[in-house]
């Protein structure tokens, strides 16, 4: 990694933080409801997989698609 390109990532760091702790925050919510949750659309394993796998995409899914009324 060169001087530029370790430049480059402390100038965009400002951006990306806020994304970050936005995604670990939305994973750790969709996790803990899902945990708590005795019914979902579909196995929790399968909640599980798209939660991690899909960043912040998977959360938002989850919350929208995979909940289900109790």
């Amino acid at each position: 990694m060169s001087e530029q390109d370790l430049q480059q990532l402390l100038d965009l760091a400002p951006l990306l933080v806020p994304v970050i702790l936005i995604q670990l925050g939305l994973i750790v919510a969709a996790l803990v409801d899902l945990i708590k949750r005795s019914k979902t659309r579909g196995p929790k394993w399968l909640w599980v997989v798209i939660i991690l796998i899909f960043g912040i995409i998977g959360p938002i899914i989850y919350f929208v698609i995979g909940r289900e009324d109790e």
